[in-house]
């Protein structure tokens, strides 16, 4: 590797904070301005104040989801185990199966009756706005009645709480909000970016002597907000323990009343799952005599609905998959044909699909060859083959590799290999539409980018494939996990209950060695003789922008060729002396100088628009007038009211990682000040070097914290239920 020293100028490196922002979301009004990390652990802070996407992307599923209820009628029981519990987990349980057995009412324990197994409702989502990227104009009047508002900002400034937060608490809280808020302070917490000690001072300036640490309401409402943050982390639920100890240092003094409270009012549910038999024997197979009178031990989770239920759903739906037949679209012979005039891993890949109905694709950005073969295999036979990407990057990028461009709207007909985004699929703004029974007019679906799905996406896409379809999973394991709850690719192929197929064909050049060797834990010396990897040592962040700066205007373009819009910067989180918004800012002053009229964008900025927590669209600005900001993102022009900018629209010269999911540029410049050591893991880092295609600058100020974090720190552990909730449904794979 090249190194490019330069004289350096002290500065005083700030530490990077890990404050509760969703990488790829703009931050909520009225939200702290702390630096925070590229952590997934999001803040979602302007979705409670819009319109919820959901009734978007579900309104054309609606009729599918009911033949899903019926065909789910029946369900397993609850797996009977918990002899080995003791203390609080047992009492739990004992409660778990009072509500199952029907010898206490519901609401008196749980709110509803929880088998182990139960039919799997719509995933419900928080209020998010309107998918603006299918809009060429603003939404209509939506969120709560002025009226509303005006009387929730009253009772926030009586409280002592910001009155800009009274928008997003009306329309989490809807008509009586102000009400709400008098009766139960705490739910202040549900509103994103507040956090427990703030809303404990608001509930003692409305409450005053009655306001105490061991308020049940309080234990509720932290108990809930603890869920909320695990997901935002990417868990899909708690183990009981870890919750009761974190409610302990949070103040909670008797932190199993909190959950039983939470668990009584229907604002979270519990979950039992074996330890033990996680597939090797099935039910039937055990043998009675041994397993009479003795229970296996569980371990007890505690979840919100909307993620446990999205998981169960995924499961059945995947479950289905593999234990269906796929339709017969050709003979054998003819897959055998297309196998054969394929080369190495794609012979694999198309052998495996032409007799199952679930399979998994691994390797890096060379093995997308693979799948667009299967896709063209498919597509001679016949098949309705359609590839998705779980955002406009991936689209994009694997349109490019197909040859094709992307989808056209469901009015035209489309190519029959086209990329679409899972988004665009699901709601049928993109791809092939549904069929008369509301499941995806598709025989076959390839999901590049795989391990970017989340639980609730994931399921929406198992669930929407007809009986009989193909799905591929295609994706890198060790790029960074979703930015949603779950980790359903990781998942699936530690539960090993479908084919997999690893690619052998290796990533080419300096940049593919480099990164295939973070990818098993080595950061090595690679010969680039062409400058396809660059060090710049730096010695604080103030010189890490500057050097930042240097080489996407004057040295990326000069010595490589690459321009600047061409390069993409990227650094481990938005705040902290080099996060992104510094850069940007930098970046700006250089690249296309202003005075922001517009929220701070004029024409010509770099940006990136997130519609919806999450979801990330690159784009251009390409005017502002009184409807809002109007944007070209992806080839679609995109209008953001002027009350949506500030929450959903940033830069887009300087990314973070997870933004960068999907992407590849020419060029890419990773700048790693002093102040990410925190923030930095393999996983990150084979991330962020990945994304280069010809050229990689590293701006290197965390010296052997590198090094230690390629072979050292790898992903988060995440807690979700999918490999045991699929295991007892499906066949282990060999």
């Amino acid at each position: 590797m090249s190194t490019e020293p330069e004289p350096a100028t002290e500065d005083t490196a700030h530490a990077v904070d890990t404050g509760s922002e969703t990488p790829g979301t703009a931050e909520p009004a009225g939200a702290a301005s702390d630096a925070r990390s590229d952590e997934p652990a999001g803040d979602g802070g302007e979705a409670a104040a819009q319109v919820s996407e959901v009734e978007a992307e579900l309104a054309a599923q609606r009729i599918e989801r009911e033949r899903i209820e019926r065909r789910k009628a029946e369900k397993q029981g609850p797996i009977d185990a918990g002899g080995k519990l003791s203390g609080s987990a047992a009492d739990l349980l004992a409660a778990v199966r009072a509500v199952e057995s029907g010898e206490k009412p519901a609401a008196t324990v749980f709110g509803a009756p929880e088998p182990a197994r139960r039919p799997a409702p719509e995933p419900v989502r928080p209020p998010r706005p309107a998918p603006a990227e299918h809009s060429a104009a603003p939404a209509g009047p939506v969120g709560p009645a002025p009226e509303t508002v005006q009387s929730v900002r009253r009772v926030l400034a009586e409280g002592g709480a910001p009155e800009g937060l009274a928008p997003q608490t009306a329309a989490l809280l809807g008509e009586g909000a102000q009400d709400a808020l008098r009766a139960d302070p705490w739910l202040l917490l549900r509103v994103a970016g507040v956090r427990p000690e703030q809303a404990d001072g608001f509930a003692r300036a409305l409450l005053g002597a009655e306001c105490g640490p061991d308020d049940e309401r309080r234990g509720r409402a932290v108990t809930v907000w603890l869920l909320e943050q695990a997901a935002l982390a990417g868990h899909t639920a708690l183990e009981l323990p870890r919750l009761t100890a974190t409610l302990a240092q949070r103040g909670v003094p008797d932190p199993d009343a909190a959950v039983q409270s939470t668990l009584a009012e229907g604002e979270a549910l519990a979950f039992q799952d074996a330890l033990e038999e996680t597939g090797a024997r099935r039910e039937g197979e055990q043998d009675e005599e041994s397993e009479e009178g003795e229970e296996r031990p569980v371990r007890v989770l505690i979840g919100l609905e909307r993620y446990a239920l999205a998981e169960e759903s995924l499961a059945d739906g995947l479950a289905r998959l593999v234990n269906s037949a796929p339709k017969q679209d050709g003979s054998a012979a003819d897959w055998e044909q297309a196998a054969a005039s394929a080369q190495g891993s794609a012979a694999e890949l198309i052998r495996a699909v032409a007799g199952h109905g679930l399979v998994l694709h691994t390797g890096g950005e060379a093995s997308l060859a693979e799948p667009a073969a299967l896709l063209r295999a498919a597509h001679a036979l016949g098949l309705r083959a359609w590839a998705a990407a779980p955002g406009p990057l991936g689209r994009d990028r694997f349109a490019a590799l197909l040859g094709a461009a992307p989808a056209e709207p469901p009015s035209s007909e489309p190519e029959p290999s086209a990329a679409v985004t899972v988004t665009g699929l699901l709601t049928g703004a993109e791809g092939p539409g549904r069929d008369a029974d509301g499941a995806l007019d598709l025989d076959l679906l390839v999901v590049v980018d795989a391990p970017q799905l989340d639980v609730e996406a994931g399921a929406l896409l198992a669930e929407s494939l007809p009986d009989g379809a193909r799905l591929v999973l295609a994706g890198d394991p060790a790029v960074l996990w979703s930015v949603g709850p779950g980790r359903v690719f990781a998942d699936l192929l530690a539960a090993r209950v479908c084919p997999q197929i690893a690619s052998r064909r290796p990533d080419p050049g300096p940049l593919g060695e480099l990164v295939s060797g973070i990818g098993i834990g080595e950061l090595g010396q690679v010969e680039a003789p062409g400058k396809e990897v660059v060090i710049v040592p730096v010695r604080d962040a103030g010189e890490a922008v500057h050097r930042t700066v240097q080489l996407v205007a004057d040295s990326v373009p000069r010595a490589i060729g690459v321009p600047a819009e061409e390069t993409q910067v990227i650094t481990p989180g938005h705040g902290g002396a080099a996060g992104t918004r510094v850069l940007n800012a930098a970046l700006k002053e250089r690249l296309n100088p202003g005075p922001g009229r517009f929220g701070g964008f004029d024409p010509g900025d770099r940006v990136v628009h997130t519609p919806v927590p999450g979801r990330v669209l690159p784009g251009r600005v390409v005017t502002a007038d009184a409807e809002g900001l109007h944007l070209s993102c992806a080839g679609e022009t995109v209008i953001v009211p002027r009350d949506r900018v500030e929450g959903s629209v940033r830069h887009g010269w300087a990314l973070t990682a997870h933004q960068a999911l999907g992407g590849r540029w020419p060029a890419a410049v990773v700048v790693l000040p002093g102040d990410a050591v925190q923030a930095l893991s393999r996983p990150w880092i084979y991330t962020a070097f990945g994304r280069a295609a010809r050229h990689l600058s590293v701006v290197h100020g965390v010296e052997q914290a590198l090094p230690r974090a390629v072979a050292d720190i790898p992903a988060k552990p995440r807690t979700t239920r999918l490999p045991r909730l699929l295991t007892p449904q499906v066949p282990t794979a060999d």
